[in-house]
C-alpha cells in the first residue's frame, strides 16, 4: 500500500458558549476546523485535524510510502522543513499528517487505533474544561453541572486577573463537582499571562481557601527556572507543555525540574504525545493531554502509555459533518471499537453547508492584553500589584 494524495476540507465547531481564556476570547464560539484526509491506492484513507498549513512542503516526505511506517515517516516529516523550522502551524501539520497515518495504520489492521498502540483498556480518564473565561458565573455552573452529569470528578478554571473572581467561580466548579466527589479536583489556567512573583503571590492566596490540584501555564512556556521556583514554592503542582512544539523544547523544563504535570497538546498528533509521555516516564513524571476536541487519535495514546494521569475534555458535542466513535461517561472517554481513531466526515453535508459560509467569523481570541495578569484583584476590590 502506498500513500497517492491529500485532500483538504474545512468544517466549523459551533460550542453553544463564548470560549477563551485570559488572552481574550471568542463572543460567538464559532471555531474554524480543519481536516486533512490521506489517500492510498488500495482506497483506505486517514483523517488528521489541527493545522492544514505548509502541506505542500510535507507531503513529499509521504508521497509513495507505506503508511503504517508512522514514526518513520514522522522523523521524515521532520527532516523536511529542517532548515526553516518545525514550530508553530507547520508543526500543526506534522501532527494532523501523524494523525491521519495512525489512522490508516490502524484501519489497515482492522483494529480500533487503541487497540493498535497497545492499550487494555479503552476508557480514558478525563477533566471537565470550560474554556470558560467569558462565562457568567451561572452560565458556568450550568457547564459544570453538565459534565457533572457525565460523571466528571475534576474540573479546570481559566482566570488568572481577579483573584476574587476566580475563588468565587472555583467554588462554583467545587459546588457542581461535589455530586461525584466530596474533594473534586480543581485546576486553575492563567495561559501564560504571570511573572514569577505574580505567581506566587496569586496562588499562594487561593491555596489559603481552597486545594489547588495544579496551576496551568503560569509563566512563560521559556521561563524554565521561573517554573522550578514556582513548584517549590506553592503546594499546587505546576502543569504546562501544551505550546511547546518539539520533543527538544521540553529539555530545559525537565532539567531545571520545572514541571510537575507535563502536559501535550493534542493537536501537535499521536507521535509527538508517545515520545513526550516516555520522557515523562522515565523521570516518574504524569502526562496530561490538552484541548481534545477533534485530535481524537491522542486520547488513544493516551490509553496505552503507563503515566496517563487526565485528559481535557472541553466539549460533549462534535464539529458539524464529523462523528466520533467515543462515550463521554464516567467522567472520562470510553473509545469506540470501529477501526482508526473513530473520526467519520461527512464531506457531502459539510460542502453544502459551506455554500453560506455563514459561520465564518473575523474575531480571533489570542491577542494578548498589554497588562495581562499584572493586577490582583481582593474581596474587597483593592488593587494590588503593578501600578
Amino acid at each position: 500500500m502506498k500513500i497517492t494524495g491529500y485532500r483538504c476540507v474545512r468544517t466549523f465547531r459551533d460550542w453553544g458558549r463564548p470560549i477563551g481564556d485570559v488572552n481574550g476570547f471568542l463572543k460567538h464560539g464559532v471555531t474554524d476546523v480543519p481536516i486533512v484526509i490521506l489517500e492510498t491506492d488500495e482506497g483506505i484513507e486517514g483523517v488528521g485535524t489541527g493545522s492544514d498549513q505548509n502541506l505542500e512542503q510535507l507531503f513529499p516526505a509521504l508521497e509513495g510510502e507505506d503508511p503504517r511506517a508512522v514514526t518513520t515517516l514522522y522523523d521524515r516529516m521532520l527532516a523536511r522543513v529542517f532548515k526553516a523550522g518545525h514550530n508553530g502551524a507547520t508543526f500543526g501539520a506534522i501532527g494532523t499528517l501523524d494523525m491521519a497515518l495512525w489512522d490508516l495504520k490502524a484501519k489497515i489492521a482492522g483494529e480500533p487505533l487503541w487497540r493498535t498502540l497497545g492499550a487494555r483498556d479503552r476508557f480514558v480518564e478525563g477533566y471537565a474544561s470550560g474554556l470558560d473565561i467569558a462565562l457568567k458565573d451561572e452560565e458556568l455552573a450550568r457547564f459544570y453541572a453538565a459534565m457533572a452529569d457525565r460523571g466528571f470528578t475534576s474540573g479546570k478554571l481559566k482566570g488568572g486577573l481577579d483573584l476574587g473572581a476566580d475563588l468565587r467561580r472555583l467554588r462554583i466548579l467545587e459546588d457542581a463537582l461535589q455530586r461525584n466527589s466530596r474533594a473534586p479536583a480543581l485546576m486553575l489556567d492563567a495561559n501564560e499571562s504571570w511573572n514569577l512573583k505574580q505567581a506566587v503571590r496569586y496562588v499562594s492566596a487561593i491555596e489559603r481557601e481552597i486545594d489547588l490540584t495544579w496551576i496551568e501555564e503560569p509563566l512563560r512556556r521559556w521561563d524554565a527556572p521561573g517554573h522550578a521556583r514556582l513548584s517549590n514554592s506553592i503546594r499546587a503542582a505546576v502543569a504546562t507543555g501544551e505550546n511547546l512544539s518539539g520533543l527538544e523544547q521540553f529539555r530545559p523544563l525537565l532539567d531545571a525540574n520545572g514541571v510537575d504535570v507535563v502536559q501535550v497538546g493534542c493537536t501537535w498528533g499521536v507521535t509527538h504525545f508517545l515520545r513526550v509521555a516516555a520522557v515523562a516516564h522515565s523521570r516518574d513524571l504524569p502526562i496530561s493531554p490538552v484541548g481534545l476536541t477533534t485530535n481524537q487519535a491522542v486520547a488513544h495514546a493516551a490509553a496505552s502509555v503507563p503515566n496517563h494521569l487526565s485528559t481535557e475534555v472541553q466539549d460533549l458535542g462534535a464539529p458539524f459533518g464529523l462523528t466520533i466513535d467515543q462515550e463521554i461517561v464516567d467522567g472520562g472517554i470510553v473509545l469506540g471499537n470501529n477501526p482508526g481513531h473513530g473520526v467519520a466526515v461527512d464531506e457531502v453535508a459539510i460542502e453544502s453547508n459551506q455554500r453560506s459560509a455563514s459561520w465564518l467569523l473575523t474575531e480571533g481570541p489570542h491577542v494578548r492584553p498589554a497588562r495581562a495578569g499584572l493586577r490582583l484583584v481582593t474581596d474587597t476590590g483593592r488593587r494590588e500589584g503593578a501600578s
